[in-house]
């Protein structure tokens, strides 16, 4: 989310239809749903599910020029306390993480009988799910327990590598008021990330693997406070495709564009005719509860034996319902969770990790 008070309708527009996206990519993937849309679409149900998961480097990048932004509104080295911006950010995205991952471990033990495929295997362990609560899951090599876990991990890893790299910049630096050393480092990691770490599926646990996407995403924040300047900007955009020259990859393509539009968006040259500020409130709701209610739905289906256009149907209602449910989600467990992630408890945390820290 925003951390300043007006809105930017590009970044909520991004936000709301990649989670929508998601929803769909999921639709077409699993289940009786997924059999009938492929049935009666072939070509649409292909499609979505072939490409519908790429919507994940809107996020990406959206992530890095929010979270630049809140680390340095202005442009400079790092504008907060790293345990304090640190904790309050796990905070933010484990807490409705975990509420999402135990009601989903619900519904998948109801369905189980109807849907085996779907459902979680009986044998997840506790270590597994303090794994993910953790959000080490995929770093550890446990099996995700619900759609969408690892993107969590990595988001919060993002996040940490770009808070680690603007302090050292800020303490580290012989010349701290010159403005351009934070985004440099961030921006030739991103480089590095585009040249080297992203062609390793090795490393697709790791932030490293995705920084690419992230750092672009820092870039046009930064080229908007005027601490990048736009022939430094032009010359990351040519690197990076340089490095799709080398080797192409499809999520690195659309990475890349969707930085520039983001970019003459945040200039002013764009705006979306519709209001998307509610969608992009529950974008994160919508990311996490849709799956619980996936599994429902295509349980409800196979129970039923409907015809295919019947199951495209119920996969309709899906989508509706999860929509309405990360409204419920967002204003029950995530807008609280928020509010304590960002009050007394990150504030005693950040202060016991600082104590920690200088001992």
């Amino acid at each position: 989310m925003s951390t300043a008070s007006r809105r930017l309708p590009h970044v909520d527009a991004l936000k709301a239809l990649a989670a929508q996206c998601i929803v769909l990519h999921h639709l077409v993937s699993y289940g009786p749903v997924s059999r009938a849309a492929h049935g009666l679409l072939p070509g649409l149900a292909g499609a979505v599910h072939d490409y519908g998961r790429m919507a994940v480097q809107a996020f990406l990048v959206v992530g890095g020029f929010l979270s630049a932004r809140a680390l340095s509104p202005r442009g400079q080295a790092l504008a907060t306390a790293v345990p304090a911006a640190l904790i309050k950010r796990y905070l933010r995205l484990t807490l409705p993480f975990v509420a999402a991952l135990l009601l989903t471990l619900l519904v998948s033990a109801v369905v189980a009988p109807v849907l085996p495929e779907l459902a979680n295997p009986d044998d997840w362990s506790p270590g597994q799910l303090l794994a993910h609560a953790t959000l080490t899951h995929g770093l550890l090599g446990f099996e995700s327990l619900t759609v969408g876990a690892w993107y969590v991990a990595v988001d919060l890893q993002l996040f940490a590598l770009l808070l680690g790299l603007l302090w050292l910049v800020r303490h580290l630096s012989l010349h701290p008021r010159q403005l351009w050393l934070g985004p440099a480092v961030v921006l030739g990691l991103a480089l590095g990330s585009a040249w080297v770490f992203n062609l390793d599926p090795s490393l697709d646990a790791t932030a490293l693997y995705f920084f690419a996407s992230y750092g672009l995403g820092a870039s046009v924040h930064w080229l908007g406070a005027r601490t990048l300047r736009p022939w430094a900007f032009g010359v990351v955009l040519l690197l990076m495709a340089a490095a799709l020259a080398l080797a192409w990859r499809d999520r690195l393509a659309l990475a890349l564009g969707l930085t520039l539009w983001l970019a003459v968006a945040e200039a002013g040259h764009l705006r979306p005719r519709r209001d998307w500020s509610r969608r992009a409130n529950e974008s994160y709701a919508l990311f996490l509860i849709h799956f619980p209610v996936l599994l429902a739905g295509n349980a409800l289906a196979a129970l039923s034996a409907l015809p295919d256009w019947a199951v495209l149907g119920v996969g309709a209602l899906c989508f509706g319902l999860s929509m309405q449910l990360a409204g419920v989600f967002h204003r029950w467990v995530e807008r609280p969770a928020t509010g304590w992630a960002t009050g007394w408890v990150g504030t005693a945390g950040a202060r016991w990790w600082a104590r920690r820290l200088t001992r």
